[in-house]
């Protein structure tokens, strides 16, 4: 039940399983600590926002379609870490 637990959490205990306040994540994404609250309360996200605050976190953002047959790796969005 642990494991299940720690591959299922919001963007906030994430962050703070990682030991990161609100303040420290904005420092590091340069913005206003009040957008860190938003981007954790929102239910609806850009991707490139997504990946933005997961890597500012440490970790990488893959995107995985999981089908009855296997899992598949959408590589479309690989692009984004490289856009302006």
């Amino acid at each position: 039940m642990a494991k299940t637990l720690l591959e299922q959490m919001p963007l906030n205990e994430l962050r703070q399983a990682r030991g990161l306040s609100q303040k420290m994540l904005a420092e590091v994404l340069h913005v206003q600590q009040p957008s860190i609250a938003k981007i954790e309360k929102r239910t609806d996200m850009y991707l490139s926002t997504l990946r933005s605050h997961i890597e500012a976190m440490g970790g990488k953002l893959e995107v995985i379609a999981q089908f009855p047959e296997g899992s598949v790796k959408i590589t479309n969005f690989s692009d984004l870490a490289n856009a302006p």
